[in-house]
């Protein structure tokens, strides 16, 4: 005795072949119910890129939505590096609580800021120091404590563009390329 309700799909003649668009539909409904991907495409032979472009073509709006990528803003990244640098959150803890895929990611965000952080380091000299600075060491002295305020001031300035492209919605920084006309 045949069940009623179980739908006949027709058959692929072979690997060139077109998939039944109702069999699709039906394991688009079912991955967004649940099925793991790699179920799906173990249960129905399919290949992992079908699968996606079937997920991204018929997926439903909520679902498609569900999997959007999700993009941080430049003030997001140099907040969760900078709680990761002082240890108020490990790379996994900062994962977990903002959502973010893998910890590749956040690994990469800490090498980036690393590369352009701005290490301010204070010269603590020893209060019994008997000899009197020579002028070039004044001199350097001065230059050395200019410089640590145009650092300062160049990480505050990309810190006031970050949160100004953020609330804003606008790019500020002038981007690299081709002129557009």
């Amino acid at each position: 005795m045949e069940n009623p309700a179980q739908e006949i799909y027709a058959s692929r003649e072979h690997k060139q072949s077109r998939y039944d668009k109702r069999l699709i539909l039906k394991i688009v409904k079912e991955v967004e119910q649940g099925l793991p991907r790699k179920e799906a495409t173990r249960i129905y032979g399919l290949g992992k890129a079908s699968l996606d472009g079937w997920m991204r073509d018929y997926g439903s709006p909520e679902y498609q939505e569900k999997i959007k990528h999700r993009s941080y803003t430049n003030l997001q990244k140099r907040t969760i590096v900078t709680a990761i640098e002082q240890g108020r959150l490990t790379i996994k803890d900062a994962k977990t609580a903002y959502n973010i895929k893998s910890e590749k990611i956040i690994r990469n965000w800490i090498v980036q800021y690393k590369s352009e952080k701005v290490e301010i380091c204070i010269e603590n000299t020893s209060p019994m120091a008997k000899d009197k600075p020579s002028s070039k060491d004044l001199e350097k002295a001065a230059l050395e404590k200019a410089l640590q305020q145009a650092e300062l001031k160049i990480k505050a300035l990309n810190t006031l563009i970050d949160v100004a492209e953020e609330q804003l919605k606008i790019d500020i920084r002038k981007k690299s390329g081709a002129k557009q006309s």
